[in-house]
């Protein structure tokens, strides 16, 4: 066994159905009166719904989360927060709205209590991130980090059936990517296979039955394991691959994670055989190789395949390959251009990882 160091960063989780009953106490463990609730656009019911619970103690509603958190819209939100005198944030929605409680609370430590109603696990790291002039830059800071996680299945079960696999494959990289980290340890390890194994098989039973609570509750599940992950341990090439393409391409997040992942995981495989065969094993154990198990169950769960797809053109790879290799993450294999350039036409093409 390798030698490592672990450091567990603070949580509070509440998890079940009806957990958001908990909230009201919840904002009382913060010693907060007025709390700003965020959310996306699309979720306004969502986070109108939370205002009715607080009542007088919402300062009010800002309904500009969008995907990536550009440094403008960041700026603004903590600005509305000053002036209505907020003294903590709600963040009800998945990646985009957490991301962006993470920015307001970055410069002004204002705490932040998540609601997740996806997979996508932003709501257990101090990871944070803000696209400025095209650029997503990422960075850790402890006070980002969300001060309660309300985790409550019900407020996932009207999460359309597509965004519910994309989110969860999301998750999913998460753990993958964990379990051959730089600083990765054997808790994060454990933990990494089981969220990856109760996700896979929360996302096959809700894509039978999509109204199923205990599926959906399993998701959560995962999402939270995964997302522990994340937060403990360093990231490699498929989340700068990721953030690359979403950054600068402002392709979808949880779709792109979905399309990239099989083939991040082929490229590090033959470095990382501890993880592939972890990886392997958490999807059933009957696959030859670890992105090819990625690959089949994303397909067999209908997500997409191939970044053209979603937008991008194949004159954008060159650039896409060079603005990643211009500050690339640790990874356990070496990154190369040819083998870079080849992973990102595959996953433009669709193609099963070899």
């Amino acid at each position: 066994m390798k030698n490592f160091t672990y450091t567990g960063l603070p949580a509070r989780v509440i998890f079940g159905k009806g957990s958001l009953q908990q909230l009201e106490a919840e904002i009382d463990r913060l010693e907060s009166r007025r709390a700003l609730v965020l959310c996306t656009p699309e979720q306004r019911d969502q986070a109108e719904r939370i205002a009715d619970i607080l009542g007088k103690r919402a300062a009010g509603i800002f309904d500009k989360a969008v995907m990536h958190v550009p440094i403008e819209t960041a700026r603004e939100a903590r600005e509305v927060a000053k002036e209505l005198g907020a003294d903590c944030a709600i963040a009800i929605g998945g990646g985009s709205t957490t991301g962006l409680g993470k920015a307001i609370a970055l410069e002004s430590g204002l705490p932040i209590l998540a609601i997740p109603t996806t997979y996508a696990g932003s709501e257990m790291t101090p990871v944070y991130g803000l696209t400025e002039n095209g650029i997503k830059k990422t960075g850790k800071d402890p006070r980002v980090l969300p001060k309660t996680v309300i985790y409550d299945p019900e407020l996932s079960a009207t999460l359309p059936l597509g965004m519910s696999i994309m989110s969860g494959m999301n998750a999913i990289a998460h753990a993958a990517e964990g379990l051959y980290s730089q600083d990765g340890n054997p808790v994060m390890s454990l933990i990494a296979e089981e969220g990856i194994r109760a996700m896979a098989e929360g996302l096959e039973r809700i894509n039978q039955t999509p109204d199923d609570l205990d599926a959906r509750s399993d998701c959560l599940y995962g999402a939270w394991l995964c997302s522990t992950v994340l937060g403990h341990v360093g990231m490699a090439l498929h989340h700068k691959l990721c953030h690359t393409l979403g950054g600068s391409f402002n392709l979808p997040h949880a779709q792109t994670h979905t399309i990239v992942l099989p083939h991040a995981i082929a490229y590090n495989a033959s470095a990382a055989p501890d993880a592939a065969a972890r990886i392997i094993r958490a999807l059933g154990g009957k696959h030859d190789s670890a992105g090819g198990a990625l690959f089949d169950l994303a397909e067999k769960l209908g997500a997409p395949m191939k970044l053209r797809d979603l937008g991008l053109t194949e004159a954008d790879l060159d650039r896409a390959t060079d603005i990643a290799l211009s500050n690339p993450y640790w990874n356990p294999r070496p990154i190369e251009r040819d083998g870079i350039r080849q992973l990102l036409q595959d996953a433009y093409e669709g193609k099963r990882p070899a």
